[in-house]
């Protein structure tokens, strides 16, 4: 089996187990609100886990990439003890905001569909 295929079957282990944690083991409040994450990007030494969440509401998202990186910590551990994995990589959160530029950029696009672009 390629290499990139245990790292991409690790990094969705990963990102399910962390999904889970998130939702049931975080007690802080500010984690809250609509979001999902969106990627989780493992190196190949396994050493750093790269997390990408998508928070829905604008206004919250500040507050809950805070939460986030003071909790990296706690996910570690917690993912240490629920998987088994020769190294338990350090975990990153990063703000995944393609969705809400999906969004605008179709916005866009039915804002210019009735425009006629035909003036030749």
């Amino acid at each position: 089996m390629p290499a990139f295929d245990r790292i991409d079957r690790i990094s969705e282990e990963v990102r399910r187990e962390i999904d889970t944690i998130l939702r049931e083991d975080i007690s802080d409040p500010r984690v809250c609100g609509t979001w999902s994450i969106t990627r989780c990007e493992v190196t190949r030494d396994l050493r750093y886990c790269k997390v990408r969440i998508s928070i829905l509401e604008e206004d919250l998202r500040g507050d809950m990439m805070k939460a986030l990186r003071s909790a990296a910590g706690f996910v570690r551990r917690t993912l240490g003890h629920r998987m088994d994995l020769r190294y338990v990589p350090e975990i990153s959160f990063e703000l995944d905001t393609n969705i809400e530029y999906a969004a605008k950029i179709n916005r866009i696009l039915k804002e210019t569909e009735g425009t006629d672009h035909d003036h030749e």
